[in-house]
């Protein structure tokens, strides 16, 4: 079978992706995420004055929560469904952090835990880091134009 008749025989046999309805349920249920960060910022407000402070419980919040839910593996179906809808960055990092720790314990937690954490998070940082170093060069190139 050569390759023009292999990539056509796949794509005949190859089940579609509904690209619309992952849409849908990536927005509805990252919203949601959204959502109930600001839920929980609103409750966070009634008992702290310090806009600062309350953005930061926010953030251990929803951190902690999708560490929770990844620990006992229900982010996971709920990934299942939302698809690219829970990659909301704060939930997103924090399940993949947490996620390479569960898959990695039985290695135990030098050489499982501590070594491979950061296996999967690990090109988010660099990448993000280096995103945000370009950022910031055309950002002071701009400024210098424009002034």
């Amino acid at each position: 079978m050569k390759n023009k008749e292999y990539v056509e025989y796949v794509s005949a046999r190859s089940k579609k992706s509904p690209i619309l309805m992952n849409a849908v349920r990536a927005f509805l249920i990252g919203g949601a995420i959204c959502s109930l960060g600001q839920a929980i910022f609103e409750f966070y407000s009634v008992f702290n004055s310090d806009i600062k402070e309350t953005q930061s419980l926010v953030s251990l919040t929803l951190i902690a929560i999708a560490i929770i839910l990844t620990g006992i593996g229900i982010f996971d179906n709920i990934a299942r469904v939302a698809g690219a809808g829970t990659l909301v960055p704060i939930t997103g990092f924090a399940n993949a952090v947490a996620s390479s720790a569960v898959d990695t314990k039985s290695e135990g937690f030098v050489m499982g835990v501590g070594a491979k954490i950061f296996s999967i998070s690990g090109p988010v940082i660099l990448f993000g880091t280096f995103s945000g170093v370009i950022y910031g060069v055309i950002y002071y190139i701009c400024s210098l134009i424009w002034g």
